[in-house]
């Protein structure tokens, strides 16, 4: 299985503004929303843009994805999804499935969904890829005696969002645990504990404040935890000075996305060590 972790999730940054309207950028390309939510009545848009200097083709797929407990999402191979997860593959249109984007040129894809009578309510959830495609090398001839051989690598990038059907009247909650700075590969990072119950995801916004001080010491978005888990760790890597910085007392708050409201999911004081 595939793991991906944070980059696709939260994007996060000590005492400075967010950007209003959210998106993702892998390579050349960028892409808005971060995740759509569809409830069956209408569809919904994702712009793609090209902002490099040559045209470039994506190709556009769904894909399988399980949150662990870490907060990683495992990819998973179609023919060991579950019910519920075929389910979100078979509901979610979208078109096209393959572009050809000029350099800052904008391409609207069309996301729509088709509820067959009878789905049990819950959230149904599949993972939209956005794929490069690499240009295709003319073949060369072949290498007289002697000389020697070189091999061209192409990376190819993607970008995934989630894309999440709500069927029924689902609520959530979600309490945020022991907090910590703990030690990743790539440095500190700064730890919690998070816990959802209820019937769907939870998705928001992580502020750490301390009291008495107007900035806040540290700020990230797009926080998930997904219905199948029930408790996750977050784990924001951050500079050694800002590990400093937020041992002690802290006060963690955990809000809605601002663009629903940003309405208080949990808050809470908590003594990093």
């Amino acid at each position: 299985m595939l793991r991906l972790f944070g980059p696709f999730l939260c994007l996060f940054m000590a005492a400075f503004a967010l950007p209003a309207t959210p998106a993702l950028a892998a390579g050349d390309l960028l892409v808005a929303p971060t995740r759509l939510i569809l409830d069956g009545s209408r569809g919904a848009e994702v712009v793609l843009n090209n902002i490099g200097s040559e045209p470039a083709t994506y190709r556009i797929s769904l894909e399988v994805k399980r949150m662990a407990a870490d907060g990683g999402l495992d990819e998973i191979a179609e023919a060991e999804a579950t019910p519920a997860e075929k389910a979100a593959l078979a509901m979610i249109a979208f078109s096209p499935r393959r572009v050809v984007l000029p350099p800052n040129q904008p391409q609207v894809i069309r996301v729509g969904v088709r509820v067959p009578e009878g789905t049990p309510p819950g959230e149904y959830r599949a993972h939209m890829l956005f794929r490069a495609v690499p240009e295709s090398v003319a073949a060369t001839a072949p290498k007289a005696a002697g000389e020697s051989v070189s091999i061209a690598i192409t990376p190819i990038y993607g970008i995934t969002i989630p894309v999440i059907v709500r069927i029924g009247d689902l609520e959530a909650s979600a309490t945020i645990g022991d907090a910590r700075i703990g030690e990743t590969r790539d440095g500190p990072a700064f730890e919690f504990d998070l816990t959802r119950s209820g019937t769907r995801s939870v998705y928001g916004d992580i502020e750490v404040t301390r009291r008495g001080e107007p900035q806040p010491l540290l700020v990230a978005r797009g926080i998930a935890v997904y219905p199948e888990v029930d408790a996750r760790t977050v784990s924001l890597r951050i500079p050694p000075d800002l590990a400093a910085q937020l041992r002690g007392s802290v006060h963690i708050r955990y809000t809605e996305d601002r663009e629903i409201g940003g309405a208080t999911i949990d808050a809470a004081d908590r003594v990093v060590r």
